[in-house]
């Protein structure tokens, strides 16, 4: 499999027909979805890997599908997308990341985050990235704190509207 870029321990790609499964497994399980208003079944996450693939093919990034270099396992998401939901922080292009729970503790969404980071600013000239998270979504919070983002703000998220337990949602923001 060629990547598209790789970190020390990771390896970022557009996506394959065989990725389905396999995240299908990480968006279908309640711990990984714990800040999420459901868990995603089958069709909804081929929905997504679609649309993953037409935001590569239109803006040369996206939420990237991630392999361990060395073992070449699949173990989630990270990456980049265009966000335009209404909020005070949007539009502007978002880092995210979804890994299954067995890769979790192990640095890889904090070193994926900062290399999509790079990415962004470095290859794709983007001047601006943002993060959002739950505001009790901690381990994510944390993670924006390591690669260097600072708050922003918070504010009530949209998409969220109908989970009241996760709708206040902090931004957070990188400058190149």
């Amino acid at each position: 499999m060629q990547y598209l870029f790789t970190s020390d321990r990771l390896g970022f790609r557009n996506w394959i027909d065989s990725d389905i499964d396999k995240m299908t497994a990480v968006s279908a399980d309640p711990e990984v979805m714990e800040f999420f208003p459901s868990t995603k079944t089958k069709e909804m996450t081929v929905d997504f890997i679609n649309h993953m693939k037409e935001a590569f093919a239109k803006n040369a990034y996206c939420y990237f599908a991630v392999e361990v270099l060395n073992s070449k396992e699949f173990i989630g998401f990270i990456g980049l997308y265009y966000q335009s939901y209404e909020s005070p922080f949007t539009p502007n292009v978002d880092v995210g990341y979804r890994l299954g729970k067995a890769y979790w503790g192990k640095g890889y969404a904090t070193e994926g985050a900062k290399r999509c980071i790079e990415y962004g600013f470095n290859d794709i000239g983007l001047n601006k990235i943002i993060a959002i998270a739950s505001e009790n979504n901690v381990k994510s919070t944390n993670v924006m704190q390591k690669v260097g983002m600072e708050l922003s703000g918070s504010f009530k998220h949209p998409k969220l509207a109908d989970s009241p337990h996760l709708e206040m949602c902090f931004c957070y923001e990188i400058c190149k």
